[in-house]
């Protein structure tokens, strides 16, 4: 497999409107045993997630822009809850088919909306910490410029975007991983055209640069994230 460039143009079978339903409501429910194992979260939650909403001095507005399921908000919810911070945490999704498996994680100030970032900013919402998971890959150079734009502005704290970084070693590894979490779902076929589609940190910081300053982090292997800071 040939990554040097971004296959931008592949398309991924669950962002067809017409896909079968319960296979996406079954890939939406197992993105969480996936991230757990591959997303670094955990890691992105001890060193900038904790610090940035301990240092508030207040009980925190959170958002996940693009939530899909709503697995990674409420993770990151039930962390903080352990480490005793609160915080209301909003899930935002513009697709209405994530919505009825993310709001089967809604509860202890955990709770999902339709809606898009121009929605929120619209509705005069604004967050002391904005994050988003394995979104930025599927969006075009528009809209990523649109979603960069607008997640600065909705928050008044860092703003954390994490995705997957083009690697053949990450293609190698996944195809064989996915293997036990796979069935009757778009995971195998969808992450591996998710990683093809993937940015490296170069082209991910050129393709942000000018909506603001980003520092592009690599928090744990195969993976991106992009940092900046609002000014919501």
């Amino acid at each position: 497999m040939n990554l040097r460039e971004r296959e931008r143009s592949l398309p991924e079978l669950m962002d067809d409107p017409d896909c079968d339903p319960v296979r996406l409501a079954r890939t939406l429910r197992r993105f969480g045993a996936v991230n757990r194992l591959i997303s670094g979260w955990g890691t992105v939650y001890r060193d900038r997630v904790r610090p940035a909403l301990q240092r508030l001095g207040h009980p925190a507005r959170v958002l996940d822009l693009g939530c899909g399921g709503g697995d990674l908000l409420a993770r990151l919810a039930a962390l903080a809850r352990a480490d005793g911070i609160e915080a209301e945490w909003v899930g935002a999704d513009p697709d209405p088919r994530a919505l009825p498996v993310a709001r089967r994680r809604a509860g202890d100030g955990v709770r999902f909306v339709q809606a898009d970032s121009t929605a929120l900013l619209r509705g005069g919402e604004r967050f002391d910490l904005v994050v988003s998971n394995h979104v930025l890959h599927h969006l075009t150079p528009a809209e990523l410029e649109q979603f960069a734009a607008d997640s600065l502005r909705l928050s008044s704290g860092p703003v954390l975007h994490a995705d997957i970084a083009r690697d053949v070693r990450a293609y190698g590894l996944y195809a064989v991983g996915i293997t036990p979490f796979a069935p009757g779902t778009f995971l195998r076929t969808d992450g591996l055209r998710s990683i093809r589609r993937s940015y490296r940190a170069g082209e991910l910081g050129a393709a942000l640069a000018s909506t603001g300053t980003w520092e592009i982090a690599r928090p744990v292997p195969f993976r991106l994230l992009a940092v900046g800071q609002g000014d919501g």
